[in-house]
């Protein structure tokens, strides 16, 4: 499949999902054990991961109204081909899609308990090999592409690492994306790195949209987003995304929570989106629900839509996430959110 074949109304745009490509081997258990003991793997489900993929497949999954594709580096092994079989059989476009022969597909073991958190057990693999040189944002924009997404950052070593003058890997390919004329937008991991604030706030100036969730913001803005009590500090929250702002985002800054999120636009007031309860006997995995917040924003931003309008059907479509076993597998077509959204109005 070339960049400009013609698919899904291309005249209109496209998304580009560029960064990790992982296997998730999502294990559901029977409990946390301490260390030592036993812990029963009660099911096992093996999807496709990575913020470039998930989001790929959550907007193929919404049937964005233009053309999607997936740019990245996997192995040559059995693990590559099903992440590329699965993928296109989504509906996405893999010809950016690279293989090489010296790394493994990056994979996750996610250890999961219904109804709480989950913990990664991750391998870097052929992701971590990822550099500024590997995708060239110009095939894509050249192609009549209107959107870049690039994520995570913090767990893309070939593009996050600080050069002698201040400057990622990540920073270098938003800029070329940018002077290609696309639209950027990113996403990070909530990583421990000491150096995160330094290494994100190297992307932000090329960055159009900032999409996170709360600890990735108050890691950047260095503030404590939630309060002793755990509850959020929606004084900070705001503090945090216009942080983000002043450390060069130019559009948009979301920072999404469990219990909500907060939409900072350039030059106007907040914005502020309760989640949907969803109850804890529907919750199968929490696996991907911030892809599927991401991607669903990528999309209103994509077709214009209002802030009130992407944030509220955002969170629709995170709720519907938790609902499946992988990240992927729980999203269902933009038409059932929207209907949802006008039958609960």
């Amino acid at each position: 499949m070339s960049f400009g074949e013609e698919t899904k109304k291309a005249e209109r745009g496209g998304i580009v999902c560029a960064g990790n490509l992982i296997v998730d081997r999502v294990h559901t258990l029977s409990y946390w054990p301490e260390e030592g003991n036993l812990a029963e793997i009660l099911h096992q489900d093996v999807g496709v991961g990575g913020g470039a993929v998930n989001v790929a497949c959550d907007l193929a999954s919404l049937g964005l109204p233009a053309r999607v594709a997936l740019a990245g580096l996997t192995g040559a092994d059995a693990d590559g081909d099903l992440l590329a079989q699965r993928v296109a059989a989504a509906g996405v476009n893999i010809a950016a899609v690279q293989r090489t022969s010296e790394a493994a597909t990056s994979h996750t073991h996610v250890m999961s308990l219904p109804g709480r958190s989950r913990t990664f057990f991750y391998h870097g693999g052929a992701s971590a090999r990822l550099n500024a040189d590997t995708i060239d944002p110009a095939q894509f924009a050249g192609a009549g592409y209107r959107l870049f997404y690039l994520g995570y950052l913090m767990l893309l070593p070939g593009l996050d690492r600080l050069d002698g003058t201040g400057r990622t890997g990540a920073s270098r390919l938003l800029e070329r994306a940018k002077a290609s004329g696309l639209e950027t937008a990113v996403d990070f991991v909530s990583s421990e790195n000491p150096d995160f604030a330094a290494e994100v706030s190297a992307s932000l100036p090329w960055c159009d949209h900032a999409i996170i969730n709360e600890v990735e913001a108050g890691r950047v803005a260095q503030l404590p987003l939630r309060k002793v009590n755990g509850h959020l500090d929606l004084q900070l929250m705001q503090h945090a995304a216009e942080t983000l702002i002043e450390l060069g985002v130019r559009k948009n800054v979301v920072i999404h929570a469990p219990e909500l999120s907060l939409w900072q636009s350039v030059n106007d007031a907040p914005l502020i989106t309760r989640s949907l309860r969803v109850p804890p006997e529907k919750i199968v995995s929490p696996v991907g629900a911030g892809d599927a917040f991401c991607a669903t924003t990528l999309f209103g931003l994509h077709e214009g839509w209002s802030r009130e309008k992407t944030a509220a059907i955002a969170h629709r479509a995170a709720a519907h996430c938790l609902t499946g076993a992988t990240a992927t597998d729980g999203i269902p077509t933009m038409d059932v959110l929207l209907k949802e959204r006008e039958e609960n109005a």
